[in-house]
């Protein structure tokens, strides 16, 4: 690959990276608003499909970009970008305490009590997001590259949706406990949630396959890559 060819890769490295981060931040900043979304009139445990957070709606674009960085950049890099993403949520919770702490004016558009409403507990819902971060990501880089090294490459299917669907659930479990713990959702919509969620994410998971395909093929055609070959940055 030649030099001009590593420098593209690396732009486009840094911009999946950027979509990443703030889907993984934004995420975190909505997640106490739901919404509803009825397809089907069913009721699970009281709750119904599906009943689910906003936050619920960037978060599946972050497990769609890993598995492209591992298939494309490989494991190290994926990482890397989970890396990232910890720090850019450490970083925003930051800022959130201290925006949630100064005094506002009186002519402010936004109140104290408002301001605390809508991002008071967002300290919390980023440490709960984080445990379930981490969690799910760890599972969904490993998963993804345990199928990557079995099917040697093929089967790009198999592994994106192995992976992201064993990661959602981890993901969706860990933060509704999390949440549930801390009282901020009632323990008596926890199984609830936790169905309605983890179906819709599979069902994301499912739509977003024909997408990793694309990608993957760009990718290959455009740096010339073989099957289960990587990109070596600089």
């Amino acid at each position: 690959m030649t030099l001009k060819d590593k420098l593209a890769a690396q732009r486009i490295y840094l911009f999946l990276a950027a979509l990443f981060i703030t889907s993984l931040v934004v995420s975190n900043l909505i997640f106490q608003k739901f919404f509803y979304w009825y397809p089907l009139d069913i009721e699970i445990f009281g709750t119904k499909l599906f009943e689910i957070s906003v936050g619920i709606l960037p978060y599946p674009i972050t497990f769609l970009i890993t598995d492209l960085i591992s298939e494309i950049y490989g494991k190290k890099r994926a990482n890397q970008v989970v890396v990232a993403g910890i720090f850019a949520s450490l970083f925003s919770l930051l800022i959130i305490l201290v925006a949630d702490n100064v005094p506002a004016t009186s002519w402010s558009p936004v109140k104290d009590d408002m301001f605390s409403t809508v991002f008071g507990n967002s300290a919390i819902a980023v440490f709960a997001s984080m445990m379930a971060y981490l969690l799910a990501q760890f599972v969904d880089i490993q998963i993804y590259h345990f199928w990557k090294r079995l099917t040697k490459g093929k089967h790009l299917w198999l592994r994106n949706n192995f992976s992201t669907w064993l990661s959602q659930f981890v993901d969706t479990l860990t933060i509704l406990l999390l949440l549930c713990s801390f009282e901020i959702i009632a323990w008596n919509k926890f199984s609830g949630l936790l169905i309605a969620g983890f179906l819709f994410k599979v069902l994301v998971a499912a739509f977003d396959t024909p997408f990793l395909y694309l990608g993957v093929f760009l990718f290959r055609k455009r740096f010339n890559l073989k099957v289960n070959e990587e990109i070596d940055l600089i």
